[in-house]
């Protein structure tokens, strides 16, 4: 499955999730929630998966987690905030570089439109 479809299916769980539960819970809740609605939808998913850090020839351990990872394409970076700011823009790209991933998903469930609160972000290969 291409990235862009794999990404189609996890904004329809994103959004399933914020019309149940609305704005103003803990980010937790959200990606339990999305990663229920994910494993509905038949994606295989890892959640708080641990990405070391590679540095010359050094593989460290710096306690980088990605929060979702979906079908092992689609790095997803579940939100609760007040608003989307550029450092997490910034996190992706290197969540992205760190797992060779493409395509990466910031979602704010604090919004009131969904639609609002998503963000994609592409990594230049």
């Amino acid at each position: 499955m291409h990235e862009n479809e794999i990404s189609k299916i996890i904004i329809g769980c994103a959004m399933k999730v914020h019309t149940k539960l609305g704005p103003g819970l803990l980010e937790s809740a959200y990606e339990a929630c999305l990663a229920y609605e994910l494993s509905k939808a038949g994606l295989r998913f890892e959640r708080q998966k641990p990405m070391p850090l590679i540095y010359e020839d050094v593989k460290l351990d710096v306690g980088y987690r990605l929060d979702l990872i979906v079908e092992g394409k689609v790095v997803v970076d579940p939100k609760a905030v007040e608003g989307l700011v550029p450092v997490f823009t910034a996190q992706m790209i290197t969540y992205l570089k760190l797992s060779g991933c493409k395509l990466g998903l910031i979602i704010n469930f604090n919004v009131e439109h969904l639609r609002d609160g998503i963000k994609r972000v592409v990594r230049e290969l």
